[in-house]
């Protein structure tokens, strides 16, 4: 980030919690836009962003036309630029229109233009409603409906606060409505429609969606939010493109709805009819959460497929041997019997019960047992295998401990548990969570409750909170091979944050 630029102040504020304040955004944006009109007029094109906007020593924002030649490469830079300038090239007029009425927004706002951006209003409700029609008109997509006289929009900005700035010089305002060669279009706004009003059945419908069933997990808050977010603009205009054939439009709550039943995957491409943004869904930062939760459902999915096979594979094998088992049990229980009247005078009863034991693997070289009471009822439990109660996985670590039950007879010695240095060469180098991303400086605790080689529990926090890091980290360590063993084994390991 450039210093004494509008966007080192922009993420100043940011920092502390502020926005512009609607005298200050005129304040800088009237003689910007002034500016930019003469500078076009000159037959100058221009990347208009606010790292491209520098502050003299006087504190007067102004075009820095060196900058102002190169593409911007911060995500909120390039939030600014219209769609016509995504070929990499510098804009005119038009263009310049669309990235003034981006820096009126996020200086109000103190968010960035694209999929999922809220009316200004809904932000920060002591913006005028004015506002919304101007904004509405300057980031029409489609350049062929946006105006270009800077001059009348900086005559509408001035009117937002007329002390703020000095009176640009005088322009028609009805260019930013229509001009000799165009009409102002703005149902092809980056804006998303009043939402409040629902004047057409086609709002109603999107209003109603909102009361259905969550699409993804209630847990996941941060999503929820986002969906909202991306929920509040009806209008279809996303194309994904599959298999080398174009699917839609569809409006973000279809999308959703397409990715969750895995109609979509991370890996097809998304494109936005209206800024003509085009990559792959995992590349969209509003998407790309939704599609990872989708691919990790679609994971547990097949690994609980695979050990239900399992399990009738061993069911099969077991009932060979049924006819055998029972003349062997019914040879030591009748040794068990003359055994019993044999001992029971000379020594008192010696019942070795062995219960439930979920075996938590300290990845510090503790371990413990701690004694369980029962499992929960039912859900869990697909079969058994040797006496031991089979988990079908895909549960959180919490939800596996309270499903397993297991019974041992009297006298019966369980197998030896897999110890914490098995699991601990397995763990501690955390390269399974290499694909995922996780900063250096944040804490990583994982609880697995593993069964057959298998982690059939996951449980994933991270600090600070991050639902996108937790999921692939979990995703990670049900794909991971450790040690068979027919018992469960709960694991937990913590790794933390670098200093």
């Amino acid at each position: 980030m450039t210093p004494n630029t509008l966007r080192a102040h922009f993420e100043q504020l940011r920092a502390q919690g502020l926005t512009c304040t609607l005298e200050e955004t005129v304040g800088f944006l009237v003689p910007l836009s002034v500016e930019l009109a003469q500078r076009h007029a000159a037959g100058e094109t221009l990347f208009v962003n606010p790292s491209t906007i520098s502050q003299g020593e006087a504190g007067r924002f102004s075009i820095n036309v060196a900058l102002s030649q190169r593409a911007p490469t911060l995500p909120r830079d390039r939030a600014c630029l219209a769609p016509e300038e995504r070929s990499g090239l510098p804009g005119n007029a038009r263009a310049s229109v669309y990235a003034v009425g981006a820096l009126l927004y996020e200086a109000l706002t103190g968010a960035s233009v694209g999929p999922g951006m809220r009316r200004p209003t809904e932000l920060n409700p002591t913006i005028p409603a004015t506002i919304e029609l101007l904004l509405a008109k300057a980031l029409v997509a489609d350049p062929s409906h946006r105006p270009d006289d800077l001059l009348a929009l900086a005559q509408a900005l001035h009117h937002l606060a007329p002390q703020a700035s000095l009176a640009p010089p005088p322009a028609d305002e009805s260019h930013l409505d229509r001009g000799a060669d165009f009409t102002v279009d703005i149902s092809m706004s980056m804006l998303p429609p009043n939402q409040r009003a629902a004047t057409s059945p086609y709002d109603v419908r999107v209003v109603e969606n909102k009361l259905a069933k969550p699409i993804l997990d209630d847990r996941v808050v941060e999503l929820g939010a986002l969906k909202a977010q991306l929920e509040s603009d009806p209008r279809p205009r996303y194309v994904v493109v599959k298999e080398g054939m174009d699917h839609g439009p569809f409006r973000a709550i279809e999308l959703l709805q397409q990715i969750a039943t895995h109609g979509f995957i991370d890996s097809d491409i998304l494109r936005d009819s209206l800024s003509n943004d085009e990559r792959a869904i995992k590349d969209w930062d509003q998407f790309a959460p939704f599609a990872e939760q989708a691919r990790l459902h679609r994971d547990i999915k097949a690994e609980k497929a695979a050990l239900e096979r399992t399990v009738v594979r061993e069911q099969r094998s077991t009932r060979g041997k049924a006819f055998f088992g029972i003349i062997a049990v019914g040879a030591l229980l009748a040794a068990g019997v003359v055994w019993y009247f044999t001992v029971r005078g000379a020594k008192k009863d010696d019942l070795d019960v062995m219960g439930e034991t979920a075996t938590n693997v300290e990845m510090e070289g503790d371990l413990k047992g701690k004694k369980r009471l029962g499992g929960a009822k039912g859900g869990g439990v697909v079969g058994t295998q040797g006496g031991f109660p089979i988990l079908g996985g895909g549960m959180s670590c919490e939800a596996a401990q309270n499903a397993y039950v297991e019974e041992m007879k009297i006298g019966q010695r369980g197998q030896a548990d897999i110890t914490a240095g098995q699991y601990g060469a397995i763990l501690n180098s955390g390269q399974f969570m290499g694909g995922c991303g996780v900063p250096e400086s944040m804490g990583v605790y994982i609880c697995a409750a593993v069964q057959n080689g298998r982690a059939v529990g996951v449980s994933v926090t991270t600090t600070p909170s991050s639902p996108r890091v937790a999921g692939c980290v979990a995703g990670a360590v049900r794909r991971i091979n450790f040690p068979s063993h027919p018992k469960l084994d709960v694991t937990r390991t913590t790794f933390s944050p670098a200093k």
